[in-house]
């Protein structure tokens, strides 16, 4: 199996905290949004984790050199993304027709069991049961669970199964035939190459689809969303019970990282502090603080500090 993270885009949402970095290496829970993923995605072995880049991709190329444990990486540019057909494939040419593939977007964070696609014996696309499927592409299945259509952003209800951006792909091959007559055809969705299209392809073809749900679909594409997945991700590395700083109450969950200094503060529940901090009277909760930073004699929360 060979992993594809799509990770071109501009993050123009999370400006300014964007400007200098792609969305995929922003802090979160005490790690970067990439680590996330990828960490989930190891678990499976993969032979390679291929990287399609394109803004800021040098800092993304300079982030996988200081992690080697991460295994056999490569980064393919995608410098004029024309949508996520057109991403996926760039990287298809380092995949083998006989390789299944997993696609996970790489601002996509999750809660689901990828343990089970090592005995899938068909594609699987993740979904999450939404309240408002009018504002998802959703998957639509017959009374055996597989998939029958892909509808994007229905008016009409047809299914509350909203694809969720994590696609186990076991017929390779005809993925990038279906891609490639998308592309050869200028085929395009709202003025791009849809990676849903060619699915769609696949399934009128006879490729069998079916679903496979995630527990918890978290969203880090807005500030304020970014801040409400931190205080999740942080409970799951929360180092608060091994830090200790003068005068100092720690309300967990928190992330601390190293060479931190803090003095009379009270801070949590819900912080991630990056390496390098200084903090002196500082009460804060609900916060991202990028690491370098420093802070005195306020109250602050629900913000992202970062000197942009």
């Amino acid at each position: 199996m060979k992993v594809v993270l799509p990770v071109a885009g501009k993050g123009v949402r999370l400006r300014p905290y964007t400007n200098n970095l792609p969305k995929c290496l922003l802090p979160v829970g005490g790690k970067t949004i990439i680590d996330w993923i990828v960490e989930d995605s190891n678990r499976l072995n993969p032979k390679e984790t291929i990287f399609v880049a394109g803004y800021k991709a040098e800092k993304i190329e300079e982030y996988l050199e200081q992690k080697p444990e991460w295994g056999n990486t490569r980064v393919v540019l995608q410098t004029n993304p024309q949508g996520l057909g057109e991403a996926i494939a760039r990287a298809l040419p380092y995949v083998n027709d006989d390789e299944p593939m997993l696609i996970i977007l790489g601002d996509t964070l999750f809660e689901a069991d990828l343990d089970q696609l090592e005995y899938a014996e068909e594609n699987v696309l993740y979904t999450y049961k939404v309240s408002d499927p009018r504002r998802f592409g959703v998957a639509v299945t017959n009374e055996s669970g597989e998939i029958t259509e892909l509808v994007e952003k229905p008016q009409e209800f047809v299914s509350d199964e909203a694809l969720v951006g994590i696609y186990y792909i076991k017929d390779t091959e005809a993925l990038r035939k279906a891609l490639r007559k998308i592309i050869a055809e200028d085929l395009r969705t709202n003025g791009e190459i849809q990676l849903t299209d060619a699915l769609e392809m696949m399934i009128q073809n006879g490729c069998k689809f079916k679903t496979a749900q995630v527990s918890r679909w978290l969203d880090c594409g807005l500030p304020e969303t970014l801040i409400q997945t931190n205080s999740i991700m942080l409970w799951k590395n929360d180092n608060s019970a091994y830090k200790h700083f003068p005068g100092t109450k720690i309300i967990p969950p928190c992330h601390i990282g190293q060479n931190v200094s803090i003095e009379n503060c009270t801070i949590g529940p819900n912080v991630d502090i990056g390496d390098n901090c200084k903090l002196k009277f500082v009460n804060m909760k609900d916060c991202v603080m990028w690491a370098n930073e420093s802070l005195s004699f306020t109250l602050i929360e629900k913000q992202i500090i970062a000197n942009c």
